[in-house]
């Protein structure tokens, strides 16, 4: 489930949306007091952007987008040397005008190929579910300048997903209405691969819950000889439709079916094949196991034209079982099968070491997230990354160097750092990204490894973007410095903001982290604010920027209010006994720990433990909804904006991960309802949902209104017609976040008296 995205994509599509209207005449303001209309509807604190970056060479180059000089608008395509910072415009956004245009393309994503001297360019794209994959490709040829359009003159606008280069740089594959294709693009020649595609008979890409759960989207694979083309299909005909209803955008309501199994309910069947890049038949791998009761859930080429590599889940997530399978006869062999006694996780990308006879790979089966080097047979296991600490992700694989670079932070779950070790496991390992620097780092590491574009944050302090020699870490140059996002982050009242755990009995202890009023002092008696999340493998307690959301926990301590955040035990990078303890009771473990903390905070003695309210969206709205019901005692409030209220409401992948299945778990999906505490209910309740929610469906809000009324507990409801689960678009986000915010006012206030900031400068 990636309930999650909404916190993360929030500040990140907020630039995104501001950037697209101009500024109207700014008013004189206070700089140093936020509003609302400064966070949700100005540029005040618009961000630098930088890529999308491609390297180029190996590492030696990279290239980037920047707004066009030349006077017709666009974007070019600029390359820039490493060791020299050299800048050439390598494709003017002229070169990308269409013959019979005035304007050029607006380029939303690039790719090269192998060679250089083609580019693949993505534009106009259309959501499919709840990510834009469909849009138009065009290709450059470099060499001659020649630009055109891919899908021949009878495709349909935005309609091509996943274009890719074959090896050779001659042909590109793509996915059109659930086929697959390749074009010739010399001669424009198009070949069909797959005939059967359909609502139902999906190849090449995938339906909404693997999408959404797997984190599936483009579903086929060229072999490294170009030859062949290994892809998904799934068949969705026993798939039920959840129908949204559509009310606003006609004089007749309009029903909007969305293909969605929820918990217990049957699958998509999946299988995986491959077919002659040129046509053919098609061979289809042998996986044992009905295929409605498992999941492939990823397959590549396993450095060889000959065989795959596919991860199979079972029905309860609980053993992934790693197949080769056979190009030529589709038989398929096990080479390692990972067990838990709750659910394993699947390994995003495998990566092949000594010319394919062993591999990488990331599993808990000592407790923590680690790093293995496995030989291609199954037969030897190797530990690269020993300790007690959970490795975040790979960054880079140096097979010529002999590194493994990979993100941890052993000391502090909190924060994120870069290390490297020996791929032989020889050697300690080494912490590249400073130690004085604390806080999140990532980092989009060259092919080579001698560079990386490493992008750091903390708490409070917006990102910078560098461009690092690795391992030593110098900087060469800075790419993004945010410098003005900076000054005027750093011209706002600010208080105190601390980092800390909680005891909350029997040896356990939360992280968290609070934000104080300005003019904080030990002796006043504070309301405090609760935002959280608290799903599996989730944290919101982390030191890094967290731009909009950020800022709106800081102007609501400009207004007076304590702002703070807790992980309970199920977040992540604390190991597999702290993760998987949630396991089959979602609702129960968190909700107790979350009221815990709030209880031991609430002792402090400038918390005003009489005025505690708690604020989370889609899983945090589930675990709003639960410390309001199940811990009456502790919350005087809570906001609940697209929350799951009943997990047998929800997707199945995510929810029988996590809860197992509805039939076999009827009690444990029970205990952790927020419906089956509806009658406990004591404090102010503020329910939001958008009517258009194909994630978390709007029906869950509407089984809690019922309950609630059932319990004759009054409540305040807003339902936002035919938003979906960001609840976004127009003007909505500022409307949202007035009503959140005038709610915390009238339930946990009045909060004291603060100078009115002037709204600032507005977009359009």
């Amino acid at each position: 489930m990636h309930l999650l995205t909404i916190a993360r994509r929030l500040p990140r599509s907020l630039p995104l949306l501001l950037a697209l209207a101009g500024p109207v005449t700014a008013q004189a303001a206070d700089p140093s007091l936020l509003s609302l209309e400064r966070i949700y509807a100005s540029t005040d604190f618009r961000p630098e952007f930088f890529g999308p970056a491609r390297w180029l060479s190996g590492g030696t180059a990279y290239t980037t987008l920047e707004r066009s000089q030349e006077g017709k608008g666009g974007q070019d395509l600029v390359r820039y040397d490493v060791e020299t910072g050299t800048r050439t415009v390598l494709v003017p956004a002229t070169r990308l005008i269409p013959a019979g245009d005035t304007l050029p393309l607006t380029v939303e994503n690039y790719v090269w190929s192998a060679d250089e001297q083609q580019l693949l360019v993505f534009t106009n794209s259309q959501p499919v579910w709840r990510q834009n994959t469909r849009g138009d490709y065009w290709a450059l040829d470099l060499r001659t300048g020649r630009l055109r359009k891919l899908g021949g003159a009878r495709a349909k606008a935005s309609t091509l997903m996943f274009a890719k280069f074959a090896p050779e740089g001659r042909r590109v594959g793509y996915v059109r209405e659930n086929n697959l294709y390749v074009e010739d693009l010399a001669s424009g020649r198009i070949v069909q691969l797959t005939r059967d595609g359909s609502r139902t008979i999906i190849n090449g890409t995938f339906d909404w819950v693997y999408e959404e759960e797997l984190d599936l989207r483009d579903g086929w694979r060229w072999s490294p000889d170009g030859r062949t083309i290994a892809f998904w299909q799934l068949n969705a005909d026993s798939v039920r439709n959840f129908t949204l209803i559509n009310t606003t955008d006609s004089l007749y309501a309009q029903a909007v079916p969305i293909q969605y199994p929820k918990a217990g309910e049957s699958n998509s069947a999946a299988r995986a094949g491959v077919v002659p890049a040129a046509g053919g038949r098609i061979t289809w791998f042998q996986v044992p196991g009905d295929p409605r009761n498992h999941y492939l859930a990823r397959m590549e080429w396993a450095e060889s034209s000959d065989e795959v590599v596919i991860q199979q889940l079972n029905r309860l997530q609980n053993t992934n079982t790693v197949f080769l399978g056979a190009r030529r006869s589709g038989a398929v062999r096990p080479v390692l099968v990972e067990r838990d006694s709750a659910w394993v996780d699947v390994v995003d990308e495998v990566t092949w070491l000594d010319g394919g006879r062993s591999f990488l790979w990331e599993s808990e089966r000592d407790g923590w997230r680690h790093v293995y080097r496995v030989s291609r047979d199954g037969a030897k296991v190797d530990l690269l990354t020993p300790g007690a600490f959970d490795v975040a992700t790979v960054s880079a694989v140096d097979v010529p160097g002999g590194w493994l670079y990979y993100i941890a932070s052993p000391a502090n779950p909190t924060q994120r750092y870069l290390y490297r070790t020996r791929l032989d496991g020889s050697g300690a390992p080494e912490q590249v990204s400073p130690a004085a620097a604390a806080g999140l780092h990532g980092y989009n590491i060259a092919p080579n490894a001698r560079v990386a574009l490493h992008t750091y944050s903390k708490f409070g302090t917006p990102p910078v973007t560098e461009l690092v020699r690795l391992p030593e870490h110098r900087v060469l140059r800075t790419l993004v410095a945010n410098t003005q996002l900076k000054a005027r982050v750093e011209a706002l009242q600010r208080g105190p903001a601390e980092f800390f755990q909680v005891d909350i009995g029997d040896g356990v202890a939360l992280n968290g982290w609070i934000m104080k009023p300005a003019d904080w002092s030990p002796d006043r008696k504070y309301p405090i604010f609760f935002t959280n999340y608290g799903g599996p493998g989730s944290q919101t307690v982390l030191d890094s920027w967290g731009g909009a959301n950020y800022l709106w926990n800081l102007l609501l301590t400009q207004k007076g209010y304590l702002v703070a955040s807790i992980d309970n035990r199920g977040t992540g990078m604390r190991g597999r006994a702290w993760r998987k303890i949630v396991y089959r009771r979602l609702g129960v473990i968190e909700t107790q720990d979350q009221a815990s903390a709030a209880r031991a905070i609430g002792r402090w003695s400038y918390v005003d433990s009489t005025r505690v309210g708690v604020f989370g969206w889609s899983y945090g709205g589930f675990m709003s909804l639960n410390g309001l019901l199940q811990a009456p005692d502790v919350y005087a409030m809570a906001i609940a904006v697209a929350p799951v209220t009943h997990w047998k409401f929800y997707d199945n992948i995510y929810t029988e991960r996590y809860n197992g299945l509805p039939q076999e778990n009827q009690a444990g999906y029970d205990a952790g309802s927020p419906l089956t505490y509806a009658d406990r209910m004591r404090g102010r309740l503020l329910l939001v949902h958008g009517t258009g929610d194909d994630n978390v469906h709007y029906q869950n809000s509407e089984a809690m209104v019922n309950r609630l009324v059932a319990a004759n507990k009054q409540f305040e409801f807003m339902a936002y017609p035919n938003r979906n689960h960001g609840i976004g678009g127009g003007n909505t986000t500022l409307h949202l976040r007035t009503m959140l915010t005038n709610f915390i006012d009238e339930t946990l206030g009045p909060p004291r008296a603060q100078p009115q900031a002037p709204p600032g400068p507005l977009t359009n």
